[in-house]
C-alpha cells in the first residue's frame, strides 16, 4: 500500500470536533447533548446576507476576481474606517474564510522548518495551518491563574531562533477570551520590530469586547506597516459561519502581491459568501446590538454558574465567546469521554472541548475545559446542569478521589 505523506500523519485531529463520534453515538442511543464544544452560534445569521442570498439574481455563479470582489473590498475598507483602521481596498484580500487567510500568510511568509511564536492556550487549528505548511509553532503559555494575560515578554525572547519568522496572536483571544492590553501589544510591536519579524493578529472577535474594554488593532500600532497582518472573517460577527468569508489585510505591498500568486493558483474566493457578506457589512445597529448584549448577558450567566460548581473555577474573559475552566479532574479529556459515553441526568449530557488540544504540551492544560457560550440560555443551563452532576458522580474527581482513598486507610 502507498504510503501517504508525513506531513498528513502528523496532521493533528481537532480537539474540537475529535469526540463528535462519542456525541453521535449517544445521540444514536437516545441521550440529549448539549453542544458547548464548538464556536457554532445559533443567533439568528443577519437578516441582510440571508436576503442578498435568498435575491440573488444571476443566470452565471461565475468565478470573482482572485483577490475578492472589488466591491467588497472597498465595503469592508469603509467597516475597518468606522473602527478606526486605516487600510484602502488594495490593503485587503478575500479569502475562504480566515482559515485560509492564516494558511496563506504562512505560506507567503515563512519557510519550511521556520518557526512561529503563539502564546498558548491557542486555538487549535493555528497548528494544523502549521503543519500544512511545514512550519514549526513554539508556544509560550499564559496560565488560567492570571486570566491569560500576554506571558512575560521576556519569555518569547528566549525563544527566537535564527529559524523565527513571526508571532501569531487572536485578539480577542480564542480560547480564553483574554482581550491585550495596549501595553501588551506595544511589547510585542517592540520585539517584532527589534527582530524584523511578521506579526499576524486574529482579530475575528473585535465586536465582541466587554466591560468597555478598550480593542486595539495592531494596523493600529505605529512602525508596523511592513510587518502586519490582520487577519479577518464576517462568520462569527453575523452568525454565518458557512458564508467562509474571510480576509488578509497588510499594508506590505510586496506580501500582497506574492500571496495573490497564491490566490490565483486557488482561483477565487466563493462567490456566493462575497455577496452575502458585502450585504451583511450594512447590518443594522440593532442587529449588531442584539448580538453583542445576547453574548454579554451568556458570558455573566456561565462564568458566574460555573464558579459556583464546587472545585471550578473560571476566569471571566473580556471577549470573543468562550470561556476556559479548571475542574477539579485527574484528566479533562477522559472526563469528557466519559460524560459521552457513561453518564446522564435525566437522558441528557453535555459536549466539551478539552483543554489539553489548545496546547503544544500534552501535560498543560489537562484539567481545563473550553466552552462556547453560543448556544441560548435554557441549553447553556442544562448544560452546565449536567456538568455539575457529572462532576458529583465523576469516579476520577478530585472529590471522590480522595473519598476514596479516607475510605481505604479505614
Amino acid at each position: 500500500m502507498p504510503k501517504i505523506s508525513k506531513r498528513g500523519t502528523l496532521m493533528p485531529n481537532s480537539p474540537i470536533r475529535k469526540l463528535v463520534p462519542l456525541a453521535e453515538e449517544a445521540e444514536r442511543k437516545g441521550k440529549n447533548i448539549i453542544r458547548l464544544n464548538i464556536g457554532q452560534p445559533d443567533i439568528p445569521t443577519s437578516d441582510k446576507a440571508l436576503a442578498a442570498i435568498r435575491n440573488l439574481n444571476v443566470q452565471v455563479i461565475e468565478y470573482s476576481h482572485s483577490a475578492g470582489m472589488e466591491s467588497l473590498r472597498r465595503k469592508m475598507a469603509e467597516y475597518y474606517s468606522r473602527h478606526k483602521i486605516d487600510v484602502s481596498y488594495e490593503d485587503i484580500l478575500i479569502t475562504t474564510g480566515g482559515s485560509e487567510a492564516i494558511t496563506l500568510t504562512l505560506l507567503t511568509c515563512l519557510n519550511a522548518d521556520d518557526e512561529i511564536l503563539v502564546p498558548e492556550p491557542f486555538y487549535a487549528n493555528y497548528y494544523s495551518f502549521a503543519t500544512s505548511t511545514d512550519v514549526k509553532v513554539v508556544a509560550i503559555s499564559s496560565h488560567i491563574e492570571d486570566g491569560f494575560r500576554l506571558p512575560p515578554i521576556e519569555d518569547f525572547e528566549k525563544k527566537i531562533t535564527d529559524k523565527t519568522r513571526g508571532i501569531i496572536i487572536c485578539n480577542p483571544n480564542n480560547p480564553t477570551g483574554h482581550v491585550y492590553s495596549r501595553q501588551e501589544l506595544e511589547q510585542i510591536r517592540d520585539l517584532v520590530l527589534k527582530y524584523d519579524l511578521f506579526l499576524l493578529s486574529d482579530e475575528v472577535y473585535r465586536e465582541f469586547v466587554y466591560d468597555d474594554e478598550e480593542f486595539i488593532s495592531i494596523m493600529n500600532l505605529e512602525g508596523l506597516e511592513n510587518n502586519a497582518i490582520l487577519i479577518d472573517s464576517l462568520s462569527k460577527r453575523y452568525s454565518a459561519t458557512g458564508l467562509r468569508t474571510g480576509a488578509l489585510v497588510t499594508k506590505n505591498k510586496q506580501l500582497r502581491d506574492t500571496a495573490l500568486k497564491f490566490c490565483q493558483a486557488r482561483l477565487s474566493p466563493p462567490y456566493v459568501g462575497q455577496v452575502a457578506g458585502e450585504a451583511a457589512l450594512d447590518s443594522s445597529d440593532q442587529y449588531m446590538d442584539y448580538v453583542f448584549n445576547e453574548y454579554l448577558t451568556r458570558r455573566n450567566f456561565v462564568v458566574e454558574t460555573l464558579n459556583k460548581i464546587p472545585g471550578v473555577y473560571c476566569p471571566k474573559p473580556k471577549g470573543a465567546f468562550y470561556v476556559m475552566a479548571k475542574l477539579p479532574v485527574d484528566d479533562a479529556e477522559k472526563f469528557a469521554m466519559w460524560m459521552l459515553e457513561e453518564f446522564d441526568y435525566n437522558g441528557s449530557s453535555v459536549m466539551v472541548a478539552p483543554g489539553a488540544g489548545f496546547y503544544t504540551e500534552s501535560n498543560l492544560g489537562k484539567q481545563e475545559i473550553r466552552i462556547a457560550y453560543v448556544i441560548n440560555l435554557e441549553k447553556l443551563a442544562l448544560g452546565l446542569k449536567c456538568l455539575e452532576k457529572a462532576l458529583e458522580a465523576y469516579p476520577y474527581s478530585i472529590k471522590n478521589i480522595k473519598e476514596n482513598q479516607k475510605a481505604f486507610l479505614k
